[in-house]
């Protein structure tokens, strides 16, 4: 018999084998950290927090039904949008991720208090928010946001930063951190 193995069938594939690739290369690393996009991030993190909140009227107002876990999922789809136009790598983005999903938070419970105000009083949602003054918003917060709307937006922003930072593949990983101790010791 030979020296090669019998290739087993019922083996699952081996992810945490080490490869043998040679040395990481730092300009890959330097590609990587070339590739992010924090004005990408923002607007991939402002179109997500406008799309979704546009569904969670539509569907709120269909239903009849408040969903106050819809902003966990939010934060989600924010963290998610963030990772795909950034491609972060360094702690920005995360924060940029939670902070757009408590902002995503606010804005979305404002706009679905407003679909149902405007559904109770039959006019539409901008008339509602247009008619806002500084009057209402403390009515606002004192009626409608509730400890377990807090509680929500810091789990989407909990998920939302979680997801928000790009994956890296094993080699990807030792290519980036052979840059970063490339242009640490530089300095």
């Amino acid at each position: 018999m030979s020296e090669e193995r019998r290739k087993q069938v019922l083996r699952l594939p081996k992810r945490h084998a080490r490869e043998h690739t040679g040395r990481p290369d730092p300009e890959v690393g330097a590609r990587l950290v070339r590739a992010q996009s924090l004005r990408g991030a923002i607007i991939a993190a402002l179109l997500a927090i406008v799309a979704f909140s546009a569904i969670w009227v539509m569907l709120s107002t269909a239903l009849g039904r408040l969903f106050p876990w819809m902003t966990v999922l939010q934060g989600l789809i924010i963290g998610l949008a963030v990772r795909r136009a950034g491609r972060g790598l360094d702690w920005r983005f995360p924060v940029i991720a939670a902070a757009a999903a408590v902002a995503g938070a606010l804005v979305g419970n404002v706009l679905v208090a407003a679909a149902f105000t405007a559904a109770e009083f039959d006019t539409g949602i901008l008339t509602v928010l247009r008619a806002s003054t500084s009057f209402t918003w403390p009515v606002f917060f004192d009626e409608v946001m509730t400890p377990a709307d807090a509680i929500f937006a810091l789990a989407a922003a909990s998920v939302a930063a979680y997801y928000a930072n790009r994956r890296l593949a094993r080699d990807e990983y030792a290519s980036y951190r052979a840059w970063q101790d490339q242009h640490e010791s530089r300095r």
